[in-house]
Order: C-alpha cells, then structure tokens, then sequence
C-alpha cells in the first residue's frame, strides 16, 4: 500500500509518520519543496501542483494534515485561508475519487457556534463563527464528495514537537507570579499522537468495509476550560519538579469577554464521540493521560 502524506512538518503530521508506517509505503510532503521528495508539492496554495503530485505517486490513501490554522489571522486574509482549508482539500477529492483512493481529513469544532451546553454530534446542525470555521466547513464538504473518506473533527490539538497551549503556560509561570486564564470555553486537549493512532486504526479497518466511510467526532474523553488545563499543566510541572514562580492556585479565571480576538471562538467545543467509538470498537483516553505524557516528554528532553 502507498500512502501519500500532506503536512508532514505539522504536528499531526509529524506523528502520522510514525503510526501510518505499519500500513506500508508513506510519502510525506511539506509546504517546503526542500523537504520533499522527487520535487514533490506539498504547498497547498498551489492547486495545480498538488493534482500532479497525487497523480505521480498514484497512492491508495491520501492523507490530509495540511491546513491554515492562524484562526485570527484568516480573518484578514480569508482567500487564502479558503485555498488551504477548502479548495486544496477539494482538489484532493477530485483525485482520490478519479483514482479510487481513500481521502483522510481532519476538521474542527470551530464549525459549531458553540451556543449549546452538550457535546456536539455528527449530525448536528453547523453554524461556524470564523473564516476558519467557514472554511473548514467547506473543506470538509468538499472531501465528502469522494466516496472513499474519513473526516475527523477534533480539538485542542497539542503535541510534545513544537509550540503549544501547555509550553506557553509553563513559560509564562516561570516568569511571572500570577496568570489569568480563560474559564468558560469547554473543550477537550487532544493529543496528536492519539490522533494518528485513531488515524491508522480507523483507516485499516474502513478500508476492509468501506461502509465505515464518512464524519467522526473524535477528541481525547472528559472535559476542562482553558483555566481549568492550565491549572493541571502546572500541577504536573510542578510533580515533576519543575522551576515555576506560579502554581496551579496562582491562576486566576475570566471570561472570553475580557479577551477579545479578530476571530470569535465558540464556547462550547465538546465534541460526542461516541460514534467512532461504536463504529470501531475504540475507547479513548482520559485528556489529562495524554497531557501529563507530554509533560513528561518534554521534561525529559530539556533536562541537564
């Protein structure tokens, strides 16, 4: 089997190397030409190039973990934003479905307005409050035009390799005394490690019934507010032994309200998972298992 990867550099990319690999053949491209192999495109601004790149590889699984994420910056550049998130994934449709290719894609809860209290299903109605939601939308009805899909909406990704939520928080506890954190958006951290390996096995297995095609919610279990992860990031730092000028009781909550942004952010990005775990016979871990797994990574890769 050969599986053409896009967005290698990200972090879910970076971890689909890994879990994709027992599959067969991966071939992963980045927007950088550089990193690619035989001159291969991986921009996703060139839509002409990524049809040629799919159709020189000839894969049986396109793989999709390319995508603009500046959820703020899309607001001032929404064309753009709409060529990655939308039009390139199309594109992609369009040569999975004339190969008869599998297409894998990842989506967001930024499609949801957030303005329920439950978590959100498959089947519920969208109503995106972004560029970036907007365009995902589009992307991932794009994707849903070739038979052969799976499209995963998640959350809160986080990875040990590059920046993220939890980093800033460590950094910013080391230097400063006090920190206010948002307390009334609802969500899920998600590690990207646990998405890949959600990838590879639900892949497999849809492969062997195509009648597993289509949109899965798929996020680590339980739920926290930004304030509430922050909180447990620096609980474990602290465990660990980490040098923090403020603890787990030294962060302070406020509301969305006192930290506006270009681009709004739904409240509530629970996401109902329960259909990919029925459908696949999975059980998905507790966020707070991942998160404390990358702390400890990362402690063990900055240690003296």
């Amino acid at each position: 089997m050969k599986i053409l990867l896009f967005g290698r550099g990200g972090q879910v990319g970076w971890e689909l190397q890994r879990s994709l690999s027992v599959l067969g053949e991966v071939v992963a491209v980045d927007f950088d030409p550089a990193h690619n192999p035989d001159g291969l495109c991986g921009d996703f601004s060139n839509l002409a190039g990524l049809a040629e790149t799919v159709q020189r590889v000839k894969p049986d699984v396109i793989v999709n973990a390319a995508a603009h994420t500046a959820v703020d910056k899309a607001e001032s550049e929404p064309e753009f934003a709409r060529t990655l998130n939308a039009l390139a994934p199309g594109v992609l449709a369009e040569q999975a479905k004339a190969l008869g290719a599998w297409l894998v894609h990842y989506s967001t809860d930024y499609v949801f307005d957030g303005s329920d209290t439950a978590p959100w299903r498959e089947s519920d109605a969208t109503g995106p409050l972004s560029v970036y939601g907007r365009t995902k939308l589009e992307g991932e009805q794009r994707v849903a035009s070739t038979p052969k899909h799976l499209i995963f909406r998640t959350s809160w990704v986080y990875a040990a390799r590059g920046g993220n939520f939890a980093k800033t928080m460590l950094r910013l506890a080391g230097e400063r005394d006090a920190l206010t954190v948002i307390d009334d958006q609802f969500g899920a951290p998600t590690s990207a490690e646990l998405l890949a390996d959600v990838t590879t096995h639900t892949l497999r297995a849809a492969m062997l019934r195509p009648e597993l095609a289509g949109l899965y919610h798929c996020v680590a279990a339980g739920e926290t507010t930004w304030c509430g992860y922050a909180r447990y990031v620096l609980a474990q730092a602290q465990a660990l032994g980490w040098p923090l000028k403020a603890g787990p009781e030294q962060v302070a909550p406020t509301s969305t309200a006192n930290y506006p942004t270009p681009a709004q952010r739904p409240l509530n990005s629970r996401l109902d998972t329960s259909r990919l775990q029925t459908a696949f016979n999975l059980v998905l871990p507790p966020w707070q298992q991942g998160v404390a797994r990358m702390l400890t990574e990362i402690k063990g890769s900055t240690a003296p």
